[in-house]
């Protein structure tokens, strides 16, 4: 019996989940904006919010979804997979008690205090800004400053990196949080690995490297994720032997200590002189570390979901053993004053051997539309990086006007940068 899914999402990240499950299933989606990727795959697409659970179980219920994925975490701090698990339709993402390990940072990190999780850093919470400042004061070193709740990955702000620590207290100051974290500032170099987790079990993909950053030299503020790449093993060039095992190991007590926990979890990472350590989960795929990792996931990923659905041992995952490199075109003056609701024309190169994954746009009647966040994404899967990068680019080379690009994600002097500052890091 073919299965019939919905997809909860409209962006990159719903658009690779959409292609990695169209060929196996009757797929049905709804987004606030209509991607015109998920869209052309889909049996049916309708304009709903995805924090709407009540219309979204209403829609579920009238194509006879058998199972269904939320791919945002807006939709899961609203309790969607919650409404659709209690209708009867099996949906591979955590309910939000289970989702505070993304949407709560200050619970996430008492709940690696509380569980012995390895790799949580120092860190402090407060509900008090004032109180926040004194600490910022009185701490022997650097902090990271973050939000409790949800900010699309741009709402960290890190001293010694981005801004001073009088800049970091005005930042509290002039919020509006209700609650905040401080960390101890970890360095080293970031990577993700995502697991798919169901009835206590988990299978892990490669580790990515995502460049949160706006401009070319990690330069500019952060985004929610200007491209990334993957290699050809499981593990990235800059890590060592044993960096992607421990990484592994921190998910796996984090599973162990969450036995309802089912979708993605997310670990990002950073590795330092003393291995790897833990700078947030994510309840759900990385946009856009699901373009990487799901376009060579050769195990089709709907057996995943019956599988969860059905109590039953989770299939091992195969990888083909390709790099990938993901560039995205996001619209000018992103993320700070991005240009939305401009009518626009994607082109790219479709004999570049590159995958496109549109993103934050609205197709409309009467054409294609910008929003505030990124537009689309381009994919290169080869044998190499370097090979990678190069269809990417390929693919990119007629991307249209009105678009800004990070053209030194994947490059092999980038890469050395990340090596070479991990040896320097180990005092090799």
């Amino acid at each position: 019996m073919s299965e019939t899914v919905l997809l909860v999402g409209g962006g990159g990240r719903e658009h690779a989940i959409a292609r990695a499950l169209a060929p196996d299933c009757d797929l049905y989606a709804c987004a606030s904006n209509r991607n015109p990727g998920i869209a052309a795959l889909a049996e049916g697409f309708e304009t709903i919010s995805e924090t709407a659970a009540e219309d979204i179980v209403a829609y579920a219920e009238s194509v006879d979804a058998t199972l269904a994925i939320v791919g945002p975490e807006s939709g899961l701090a609203a309790g969607v997979a919650d409404a659709l698990d209690e209708a009867g339709i099996y949906t591979f993402g955590p309910q939000a008690a289970e989702a505070r390990i993304e949407t709560d940072k200050a619970f996430q990190r008492q709940f690696m205090r509380d569980e012995e999780i390895p790799g949580n850093p120092d860190f402090a919470t407060f509900d008090d800004m004032e109180a926040a400042c004194d600490y910022i004061d009185d701490y022997d070193g650097d902090l990271a400053v973050k939000p409790a709740g949800l900010t699309g990955g741009k709402g960290v702000k890190v001293i010694g990196d981005q801004v001073t620590p009088e800049e970091a207290k005005a930042y509290l100051r002039d919020s509006d949080y209700e609650r905040v974290v401080l960390e101890e500032r970890l360095v080293g170099e970031e990577f993700t690995i995502q697991a798919f987790v169901a009835d206590g079990e988990f299978r892990v993909s490669p580790a990515v490297q995502d460049h949160k950053r706006a401009y070319e030299g990690d330069e500019g503020p952060n985004t929610g994720g200007m491209g990334s790449y993957t290699d050809v093993t499981p593990s990235l060039p800059f890590m060592a032997d044993g960096d992607y095992e421990a990484a592994v190991e921190v998910i796996e007590a984090v599973v162990e200590a969450l036995p309802e926990y089912k979708g993605i979890l997310y670990g990002q990472f950073m590795l330092t002189t003393e291995g790897p350590k833990v700078i947030e989960f994510n309840a759900r795929f990385g946009d856009p570390e699901a373009m990487n990792t799901l376009p060579v996931l050769e195990t089709p990923f709907i057996d995943v979901l019956t599988a969860a659905r059905e109590g039953e041992s989770l299939p091992d995952l195969d990888f083909a053993e390709a790099a990938t490199v993901c560039k995205y075109a996001v619209p000018e003056g992103y993320p700070t004053d991005p240009e939305a609701g401009a009518e626009i024309t994607v082109e790219v190169d479709e004999d570049a051997d590159a995958l496109l994954f549109y993103a934050s746009v609205d197709d409309r009647e009467d054409g294609l539309y910008t929003t505030t966040s990124r537009s689309f994404a381009v994919v290169g899967v080869a044998d190499s990086i370097a090979e990678a990068e190069e269809l990417a680019e390929d693919a990119l080379a007629d991307a249209g006007e009105g678009f800004h690009i990070r053209h030194d994600i994947g490059t092999a002097a980038l890469v050395q940068r990340r090596i070479d500052h991990m040896a320097e890091l180990r005092g090799e």
